[in-house]
């Protein structure tokens, strides 16, 4: 495998950067850390005129905390929050999710922004910031800065909302009050490290009786963009999360997804596993969360 002929060249920041996406627009794209573009390009299934190098770019490279938010720069690893443990309580969601991402090698290249703009189905931060309601912001030279909620991001299997002059610049990751709640993140694959046949991610916080007072659920490699459940997790508000509830939820959520068949699984397999992983997830965080009632 071998990439069709590209120039190359290492952006010296930010502003630069935007010159060139302005310049080149669609025969450009911007190399961060590279795990899911290089493969694409020796494969020819990508083939850009110009690689932007933009690992290197300061401004992209921030992580800031706050009561209400961690907003990350778009090129951090994601071994640096991974081993960013003091930001696991702020955000657990994506700590969980980022020990299914890959093996420990691509996640010391891999960047929190890059997995986002490739978009796949079936990877696990889109998952993670769908279902956290992330707010992602979008840089161009002409139009300066805007902000896209992860809802209106994901449009289709590797296709974003993101525009030919843009660059993903920050991610904004709400926080949710630590007290009370627990969130958990699940996946099947062929192996660990694959892309997931079926992946779900849930976060819920419980008051000191035990009675849901906020749900977020999602499931991923189901359908062509990553899939959360507003209305569904509505239905746990209010409630004692109970098995008979968690799993009624869970199944109209798997059965509302259109996953496609292939040789490594069909899609009314993939639906049952959906059903599976997501009441699997909703009784973990629900669990999780009762325990930090008790504890924080």
């Amino acid at each position: 495998m071998k990439a069709a002929p590209f120039d190359y060249v290492r952006a010296e920041g930010l502003d630069h950067a935007l010159e060139l996406l302005h310049q080149h627009g669609y025969e450009a794209k911007l190399l961060a850390g590279g795990q899911s573009l290089v493969p694409m390009m020796a494969m020819r299934l990508a083939r850009p005129a110009l690689l932007v190098d933009i690992h290197r770019v300061s401004a992209l490279r921030s992580l800031d905390v706050s009561d209400k938010a961690v907003v990350t720069g778009a090129v951090v690893r994601q071994r640096t929050l991974e081993d960013e443990t003091s930001l696991h309580a702020r955000i657990p969601l994506v700590a969980a999710a980022l020990r299914w991402v890959g093996h420990g090698q691509t996640r010391n290249r891999g960047t929190v922004g890059g997995s986002l703009v490739h978009a796949d189905p079936s990877a696990e931060l889109p998952l993670a910031a769908l279902v956290l309601d992330a707010r992602l912001r979008l840089t161009s030279r002409d139009e300066g800065e805007r902000s896209v909620a992860a809802g209106d991001f994901f449009l289709g299997p590797m296709f974003t909302d993101t525009r030919d002059t843009e660059c993903l610049t920050a991610i904004e990751w709400p926080v949710w009050d630590a007290r009370g709640t627990g969130c958990a993140f699940d996946e099947i694959a062929i192996r660990h490290g694959d892309f997931a046949m079926a992946s779900a991610a849930a976060q819920v916080r419980v008051d000191a009786s035990g009675v849901c007072r906020r749900a977020a659920f999602g499931l991923g490699g189901v359908d062509g963009v990553p899939r959360r459940f507003p209305e569904l997790a509505q239905r746990l508000e209010g409630q004692r999360l109970d098995d008979d509830l968690l799993r009624g939820v869970a199944e109209d959520a798997a059965a509302a997804c259109e996953p496609g068949s292939d040789l490594h699984a069909t899609a009314e397999y993939r639906r049952h596993l959906a059903a599976v992983l997501a009441v699997r997830v909703l009784r973990q965080a629900a669990q999780s969360a009762k325990s930090s009632v008790r504890t924080v």
